[in-house]
């Protein structure tokens, strides 16, 4: 990290900083500062790490809140906490889609980072900026990836498919292949088919990757009712009982990354999270995983990523800043980025040697995310979660055979009109 080294200060001199500009530190005047850590082994387990090296450096004590795995229930316990005023959770852990539903309940860090948010891309600050208050600092950005095993496509003498249609084939023949080698409990491609958050940031991807739109444009207008995603719709029905396990329809995040590490798969859909935790001594996949950009024409990969706010009903919130400027700091994310392939969400880290060597894919990131599809949070509004469910249901019920592509975009377009009435 060379050229970081002249640019950034030391651990210890970045701490001592940020202990002389809000009077913290001392032993007695230690508290408890609760944070979300999770929902993944390895987010809890980064997650507390620094923050209890904070702890360490500050006389402070970490109490960490579990929260459920489930983005849209997170939410929803969240949206409960703030409702009751409870300050029970000094420091969250923000959805990129959440600071315009909970603009009301989180402190503006801007008093508190000194300027410290120009070092992360401009557009994630943007995006955690509304009405000129900064709710929360970048901690690590995302955007979906298709995760794939080289062994098996060279196996077979098969590319890496560029459209959804030629994943469908490739995956058929694959896992026909392998299961008459006796392998009945191999599958083609596993993704997050629940019906919750996860889903529409998957039907997203298949829709706006068949040329079928972002379900409601930048203008506020619905655009879900076309043919293309409808047929987007259909074929990922298809792929339920063939190419994808029935259970998929319950899968979130950890349940792919489970049947993929266990080698019953040769696709999987999930966030770059996933990359070191294939690469454990103790998964079965262990150098034989290639990466590569979402099919589509164009690719479209949702764009994800989780922020730190301070709750507005904390009683700490000077301290809780302090430890959220710390765990979003270029120190902390170098080292989750080389430990657990977060995607830091400052720039220059992508040129750090350290974390290339540790991650190679993210050299090539910046084609992804120059190709991310944004969820239609910030037409929409605090209508958003709404618009969310009522898009996660629908594909849920075409996957579940309920209905079909073409009369599900339909009823969701009635369905978004009663939700916009007049505006967002």
């Amino acid at each position: 990290m060379t050229s970081m080294r002249k640019h950034l200060p030391t651990l210890s001199r970045w701490m001592l900083g940020m202990g002389l500009a809000f009077g913290l530190g001392t032993a007695a005047q230690a508290v408890e500062i609760t944070i979300t850590c999770g929902p993944s082994g390895s987010d809890v387990e980064f997650c507390l790490k620094h923050a209890n090296a904070w702890a360490a450096k500050t006389g402070h004590t970490i109490k960490n809140f579990s929260p459920p795995t489930s983005p849209t229930e997170k939410l929803a316990l969240y949206r409960q906490l703030f409702a009751a005023k409870s300050g029970d959770i000094d420091v969250l852990q923000i959805d990129t889609a959440w600071p315009g539903i909970l603009k009301d309940h989180l402190q503006d860090l801007k008093p508190f980072s000194k300027g410290l948010e120009d070092q992360h891309f401009p557009a994630i600050v943007a995006n955690n900026t509304v009405s000129g208050r900064l709710l929360a600092m970048p901690w690590y950005t995302d955007a979906g990836l298709l995760y794939y095993r080289k062994d098996l496509l060279a196996k077979y003498k098969l590319p890496v498919p560029a459209t959804w249609e030629e994943l469908t084939t490739t995956a058929a023949k694959v896992q026909a292949g392998e299961r008459a080698r006796g392998d009945n409990d191999f599958h083609g491609y596993v993704f997050q088919g629940k019906a919750y958050e996860g889903l529409t940031c998957n039907a997203l991807e298949w829709v706006s990757g068949s040329g079928g739109g972002t379900v409601v444009n930048a203008e506020g207008q619905i655009t879900i009712n076309n043919a293309q995603a409808a047929q987007a719709l259909n074929r990922a029905a298809s792929w339920i009982g063939a190419i994808s396990p029935v259970g998929v329809l319950n899968y979130e995040e950890e349940e792919g990354r489970g049947v993929f590490q266990n080698a019953n798969a040769l696709f999987m859909r999930n966030w770059p999270y996933a990359w070191a935790l294939l690469q454990k001594d103790d998964s079965l996949v262990k150098g034989k995983v290639g990466i590569a950009k979402l099919p589509g024409t164009p690719s479209a990969a949702t764009l994800g990523g989780w922020h730190l706010g301070v709750s507005r009903y904390s009683k700490n919130a000077a301290i809780a800043a302090d430890l959220v400027m710390y765990m979003t700091s270029a120190q902390v994310q170098k080292a989750r980025a080389i430990g657990g392939s977060f995607n830091p969400t400052l720039p220059a880290l992508y040129k750090d040697k350290d974390i290339i060597a540790a991650n190679d894919f993210m050299s090539s990131l910046a084609d992804v995310f120059a190709n991310s599809v944004a969820r239609p949070t910030t037409a929409t509004g605090l209508k958003y979660p709404p618009v969310s469910q009522s898009f996660y249901n629908a594909a849920h019920e075409v996957m579940s055979k309920r209905t079909t592509g073409e009369e599900a975009v339909k009823k969701l377009e009635s369905r978004l009109k009663q939700i916009r009435r007049k505006h967002w």
